[in-house]
């Protein structure tokens, strides 16, 4: 006779799991000795083994109860049933763990790797990364509506990053993000946004629609944006 200490650990189970076994109806409870002490027989060895075995194996607990009982044939079938769910299961969990992997890859689980190669070079020039998250849902805006005009927006915005004054005047956008709207500083940055645009073709390979989906995603971040705006 063994006490529940001892049936756990010829088992390879923990205390705990028997006595949720017992809760679950899975393993009969013994009566108790003269002490209160549960005594478990040589059955309880087996039928506790025989249980950790198909817990061990993938089979859902709701299920053992139905197999402890089971004739072979009815035993097959049921492990058949189960093999298969447990197929779809892993099945699922690899798409999961794709689709995890994929998530260390960054922006180019977003947008392609032409268009992710622009926030590297954002990032390589040290622009704030709201900055560059500010970049990266306009691409993804451009990617999604205007999937036709990648090639030339990508060719406009790399010959952007090439040019200084571009590059300075960006900057002084990305540092200008959290200011206060009415910061006294922006006047002065509103009047050198318009001057380095000033004589530059606008971009037509972007539909209207989807520029204008991009300005207001963009406006969304800054206040102090919204007022540059309007002071240009």
């Amino acid at each position: 006779m063994l006490t529940i200490g001892q049936l756990a650990a010829r088992a390879g189970v923990t205390v705990r799991a028997v006595r949720h076994y017992h809760q679950r109806g899975l393993l009969a409870e013994p009566e108790r000795d003269a002490s209160g002490y549960r005594r478990y027989t040589a059955q309880a060895v087996v039928d506790l083994i025989r249980i950790k075995t198909l817990a061990d194996a993938g089979v859902p607990l709701a299920r053992i109860d139905q197999l402890l009982g089971a004739e072979p044939e009815e035993f097959a079938q049921a492990v058949a049933d189960i093999d298969r769910a447990l197929a779809k299961k892993a099945r699922e969990l690899n798409r999961h763990r794709r689709r995890i992997a994929a998530l260390a890859a960054g922006d180019r689980l977003f947008i392609s790797d032409e268009m992710a190669q622009i926030l590297d070079r954002q990032r390589a020039m040290n622009f704030s990364e709201q900055m560059i998250r500010i970049e990266r849902d306009v691409l993804i805006i451009i990617e999604a509506l205007s999937p036709e005009s990648i090639p030339a927006v990508v060719a406009t915005k790399n010959a952007a990053l090439d040019d200084p004054e571009f590059v300075r005047v960006y900057h002084a956008l990305d540092e200008a993000i959290d200011w206060d709207p009415r910061d006294p500083r922006l006047p002065a940055l509103a009047a050198d946004v318009a001057a380095w645009a000033a004589g530059r073709p606008q971009e037509d390979a972007i539909s209207a629609d989807t520029v204008s989906l991009m300005l207001s995603r963009s406006l969304e971040f800054s206040p102090a944006w919204r007022r540059l705006l309007q002071l240009q």
